[in-house]
């Protein structure tokens, strides 16, 4: 294996936020309301370099926080999807076959091919690595990176084991080239819905925070920004009424981002406050389950209704 391309310890990020209320002032310019505890952990991330492992249920506003840090920082966002099947090369990087077979017939054109060694050499440059998420995101190419390794419990679990390096030493090795290091280490933010459990060595190199659904004085300060133009008697019925219905025992509970989004519809239908009839007829934008909706509409609605009324006034 030769040399590591990119040699030297990696270096601390500069420009980073000097205290925790810094942090949850950068969070809240970008649009995320953020309270004390998440905003702690996010600061000692980012101040130890250490990857932030953020898990909870959907909708929680996990993948926002690296959208956010992306923005205001500001960096480029590295974004790995993760999913059933997932493996190195659609993660790391993959060679280009077809310019490698390429460079050997010009090679063998020219009468270079005996040397096999130096052939081998250089067929295995980095010219032919085609750079996937987890190699971008150590590449000194556009600055430095967040990696967002999103919904790590949907990937196979020996997936895992690939990011591994990454996360202790902010380098990938590469057999054929040898270890290309990040110059400057990526933030790394590692989400997870929990449906099924991450092993102990990613928890392990990571810092953690669960992320739970937001108290209702917290909801309707991120409805102030992410949906101002919802009346403000509309939107603390709307989240009294969310904060209500996740109380109950549904299939799949609504998330910050159904509240956005149903809020708005129902500003958009210029609802002035809750009415059975509106909730029964926009059920859909809040909730994703026919039998969640079924269970809801009708007596439950105007119940939900009333005491959301009841406790916004």
């Amino acid at each position: 294996m030769s040399d590591p391309v990119a040699p030297g310890p990696a270096t601390a990020a500069p420009d980073l936020p000097a205290s925790v209320e810094a942090t949850q002032a950068l969070l809240a310019r970008g649009g995320y309301v953020a309270d004390k505890g998440l905003a702690t952990t996010v600061h000692l991330a980012l101040r130890m370099g250490r990857p932030l492992f953020l898990e909870g249920e959907p909708g929680t506003g996990k993948t926002e926080i690296a959208k956010v840090l992306a923005r205001e920082l500001p960096r480029r966002l590295v974004r790995l999807q993760c999913y059933d099947g997932l493996d190195l090369s659609a993660a790391a990087y993959e060679w280009n076959h077809a310019r490698q077979l390429m460079a050997i017939r010009l090679a063998e054109a020219s009468g270079q091919a005996a040397d096999r060694v130096a052939l081998e050499r250089g067929i295995y440059a980095r010219e032919f690595l085609q750079e996937r998420p987890l190699l971008q995101a150590l590449s000194p190419e556009g600055g430095p990176a967040v990696l967002l390794i999103d919904e790590l419990d949907r990937a196979d679990e020996p997936f895992e084991a690939f990011l591994l390096e990454i996360l202790a030493d902010f380098q990938l090795s590469v057999p054929e080239l040898g270890t290309i290091r990040a110059a400057v280490p990526p933030i790394v933010i590692i989400t997870s819905n929990r449906t099924r459990e991450v092993h102990d060595a990613i928890r392990r190199r990571c810092l953690y925070q669960w992320v739970d659904y937001p108290d209702a004085a917290r909801e309707r300060a991120i409805l102030r920004i992410r949906a101002p133009g919802v009346p403000e008697r509309l939107s603390a019925q709307v989240v009294a009424f969310v904060q209500r219905l996740r109380g109950g025992d549904y299939f799949k509970l609504p998330g910050v981002a159904e509240t956005i989004d149903w809020a708005a519809a129902l500003s958009a239908l210029d609802a002035r406050e809750l009415e059975p009839a509106a909730v029964d007829d926009t059920l859909g934008v809040l909730l994703k389950y026919q039998d969640d909706i079924a269970k809801v509409r009708g007596a439950e609605v105007a119940r939900l209704v009333a005491e959301a009324k009841q406790a916004a006034a």
